[in-house]
């Protein structure tokens, strides 16, 4: 079958690959794969891999070979739960196999998406229905994750909550707040084009960096806001999360911060304010389906985050693009 494996950072190659052992799995033809900012600091080196590796975890496919339980019907159209856990240590048994320390992750650490077909244990497989838009597909697993981040968050209107970063995952994050009720959101970004969208999406206001803090005041007030959500993923972009964040309030870290240098982080403030500072890792099954149940319902809408899709073969393209171009949110590759 052919596949596009990261041969070195920067590297992409197309190859021919053995198909997957289907012994206790089901197999699933791949049919799009999403490009998320994980995937770009893989494919950079930031975060290291065995190479070759064949990336990607946001995968929509179809079921060719049920697996040995018959638990979803070959046919029938899935999300792929890119996570894998063993079920038994003491996190899996206490409902959080999403930090299972024997677990793994599609396209980092196993083999991923960037294929015609993978075998997964029929467990990972959350059925959508064939009338969801590629579009649309394409954006329920980060939307998944977005959900079990906000499971541990505790906010109610009239409270303010800002999010950072306006690429997808923080979009998203702000259409889960509103759904939720909140309607003191704002947006923080430097893309005035993601500004736009923001306040098309639900936010009350949105600035750039710079303004953040005024904008946020006149919104929040003295006691600022309830929550600071953080999607971009750098040291800078946290501390001032941390900053913004009125006293007793949250501060949700979604981005995965993978430096140790760039800014100073502003310590004193936790400790001053008493801050709840949440790190939340991918995503329970559960989250998935409330993600497929809220895009059905319309209650966040997906469309408009996509941008694009490439062939397989041009991966390299793809995340070129994705890595240089300020105006793409969503880009996926179809297999």
């Amino acid at each position: 079958m052919r596949a596009v494996v990261l041969e070195a950072p920067g590297r992409f190659a197309a190859v021919d690959m053995p198909e997957p052992d289907p012994r206790g799995r089901a197999i699933v033809a791949v049919e799009q794969v999403g490009i998320c900012g994980t995937d770009l600091k893989i494919a950079k080196g930031d975060i290291p891999v065995a190479y070759p590796r064949v990336l990607g975890h946001e995968l929509i496919g179809r079921v060719v070979t049920s697996g040995p339980r018959r638990i979803v019907p070959e046919g029938t159209r899935v999300l792929v739960d890119p996570a894998t856990s063993c079920g038994h240590c003491h996190a899996c048994r206490a409902d959080r196999a999403n930090i299972c320390p024997n677990g793994a992750l599609l396209g980092r650490d196993l083999d991923g998406g960037l294929a015609e077909r993978i075998a997964v244990d029929e467990l990972q497989l959350h059925p959508i229905p064939d009338s969801m838009s590629p579009s649309t597909a394409a954006l329920v697993q980060v939307l998944g994750t977005c959900v079990h981040a906000q499971a541990g968050i505790r906010i109610v209107p009239p409270d303010t909550a800002v999010v950072i970063g306006l690429g997808v995952a923080g979009l998203l994050h702000l259409q889960l707040l509103r759904a939720q009720g909140i309607r003191r959101l704002v947006g923080i970004g430097r893309s005035e084009w993601k500004r736009d969208l923001a306040l098309e999406l639900g936010a009350m206001a949105v600035a750039p960096p710079d303004l953040a803090s005024e904008v946020v005041a006149d919104i929040a007030g003295s006691d600022g806001p309830a929550l600071v959500v953080e999607a971009v993923g750098t040291v800078g972009t946290l501390a001032q999360a941390i900053e913004l964040v009125g006293a007793g309030g949250t501060v949700l870290v979604f981005g995965t911060v993978t430096a140790t240098k760039g800014a100073e982080l502003p310590f004193y403030q936790l400790y001053y304010k008493e801050l709840t500072v949440l790190n939340p890792r991918a995503a329970l099954p559960r989250d998935y389906d409330r993600a497929i149940a809220l895009a059905l319902a319309g209650e966040v809408h997906l469309d408009s985050l996509w941008t694009r899709s490439y062939p397989l073969d041009e991966a390299q393209a793809a995340f070129d693009r994705l890595a240089s171009e300020s105006t793409a949110l969503k880009i996926t590759l179809d297999v």
